[in-house]
């Protein structure tokens, strides 16, 4: 569950990208960061914890930031994080931060399973229908899962369409118990 801090730090920080065009820009450099933030425990920990001092947390922070290519808008965000106790939230609001980009650009997230993997037209055909459905622009995951035995799983936002194979027994099985 995402706290309502996370969302204000997003929706500011998008409110800023937006009114300078960069929307995908700051998307992406946060992404980064976060991303390295989480792939590193012991630095994630020490950002976490209440323990340290602002003042150590911050130069580590530098350290890090002074690797990679950070727009200035992004890196000063990143250290209000820190002055504000908040940076240990930072996969929250990159996560609510992009749901307010894809609003934005009217793009929608998909995960799409299935129990083999499927041919370049056939993700295409599913991408142009989902398209056509949403009337949004479909940014598509595709993952083969063989525990499914058959058909696909499509998670479209936060709606789930289960047509795979496992899920109709499931359902036979249910429905047999309860004939009983």
């Amino acid at each position: 569950m995402i706290s309502n801090i996370s969302k204000r730090y997003a929706r500011a920080f998008f409110e800023i990208a937006e009114e300078e065009k960069k929307l995908e820009q700051y998307y992406g450099e946060l992404r980064q960061f976060s991303s390295t933030v989480d792939q590193n425990e012991s630095l994630r920990d020490f950002l976490a914890n209440p323990v340290f001092e602002q003042e150590g947390k911050k130069k580590v922070l530098e350290q890090v930031i002074a690797k990679m290519q950070l727009s200035a808008m992004t890196v000063n965000f990143l250290k209000l994080l820190v002055d504000k106790k908040r940076i240990d939230v930072l996969s929250d609001i990159e996560a609510c931060y992009r749901q307010l980009m894809d609003e934005s650009l009217r793009k929608v997230q998909v995960n799409l399973k299935t129990a083999f993997p499927l041919s370049r037209e056939t993700q295409d055909y599913i991408n142009a229908s989902l398209e056509k459905v949403t009337g949004k622009t479909i940014e598509m995951t595709v993952e083969n899962d063989a525990s499914l035995m058959g058909g696909i799983v499509i998670g479209v936002g936060d709606t789930l369409y289960d047509g795979s194979i496992k899920n109709q027994l499931n359902n036979m099985m249910n429905l047999l118990g309860e004939a009983r």
